[in-house]
């Protein structure tokens, strides 16, 4: 596959989702990107994942970069969209199949195994399990609306530190049965996708949630398999919950950013995300520019972080 191009400094992403109008979880998630990178002389891409089309509604590109440009985060060069070139997966899995690390079967790993340990007497192993492991020939295409693929990791533990959450290891159990890749959508699963796209951009910073954290062995097994080098850097911030401790969704609508936006400038947003990470004792209006003078990536948060009814009210007081 073709080299990344090479990056004199680092270089990170943001990589917003058109799937719905974004929320007070994801503006943290991208001004703490942001202001990391602008403290720190990064360089700044801006990818558009757009790859699940069932999802993306008409308009949210668009309502995207508005949202960013409101809470006056900005970024380097133009905005790229995930789907303008499918050749780029195509390619991977041509790689990752000729590897004989993906095989395109629907079944488990346990009924795989069940199939090829299958005793000889009696009951033969299941054709189309056996079959599965090791396809060929390799398709040039992975477009069968029938078949999705599944990748096969290694059993080697997965070790990675984290500039957040400190030293993290995952062995082969902890990351449970083989993973999706392909999808019956015709289209690279997230895992597949974020990794060649951030090694096609030469990505070495990845800033993003803790909810992806256990994402980032499979990523790394991935980039491995592939051959890609050099592993990103990762950081995972802590997540933004409701007061009944679940995730902020953005089927949550009262915590779209278009909500606050309607109400005038971001202040009291960037006011609220500056107390979060522990800028000023109480929610405090502010400036973007303010919250980057004031900003400090070394003290970031590690628990998560409830979104109070008070809050609410003083973001729209």
């Amino acid at each position: 596959m073709r080299e990344p191009p090479i990056s004199p400094i680092p270089l990170t992403r943001l990589a917003p989702s058109p799937t719905g109008a974004l929320h007070l979880g994801n503006a943290f998630s991208f001004l703490i990107n942001w202001a990391i990178a602008r403290k720190l002389s990064w360089n700044i891409i801006l990818r558009i994942e757009d790859l699940d089309v069932s999802r993306v509604h008409e308009g949210m590109i668009e309502d995207c970069l508005n949202t960013l440009k409101w809470l006056g985060i900005d970024w380097d060069g133009q905005p790229i969209l995930q789907s303008s070139d499918m050749n780029r997966f195509h390619t991977g899995m041509q790689a990752l199949a000729k590897a004989r690390r993906v095989y395109p079967c629907d079944l488990s790993h346990k009924q795989i195994q069940e199939a090829l340990n299958a005793p000889q007497l009696g009951d033969q192993p299941d054709a189309a399990g056996y079959e599965a492991i090791r396809p060929d020939p390799i398709p040039d295409r992975f477009d069968n609306p029938e078949t999705s693929w599944r990748f096969i990791p290694d059993d080697n533990p997965i070790r990675f530190h984290d500039h957040n959450m400190g030293p993290q290891a995952f062995s082969k159990t902890d990351l449970g049965e083989d993973f999706i890749v392909w999808t019956k959508r015709q289209a690279p699963s997230y895992q597949l996708a974020v990794v060649i796209d951030d090694h096609a951009s030469g990505i070495n910073r990845v800033v993003r949630g803790r909810d992806l954290i256990d994402s980032t062995p499979r990523q790394l097994m991935l980039y491995r398999a592939l051959g890609f080098t050099p592993e990103p850097e990762y950081t995972h911030l802590p997540l933004i919950l409701s007061p009944d401790g679940r995730r902020l969704a953005k089927r949550d609508l009262d915590t779209h950013i278009g909500s606050y936006s309607a109400l005038g400038g971001p202040e009291r947003v960037i006011g609220l995300i500056a107390h979060w990470v522990g800028i000023t004792p109480e929610p405090t209006p502010m400036s973007t520019s303010e919250f980057l003078d004031t900003f400090d990536p070394h003290t970031l948060p590690k628990n998560d972080i409830v979104f109070r009814e008070e809050d609410a009210q003083w973001l729209r007081s």
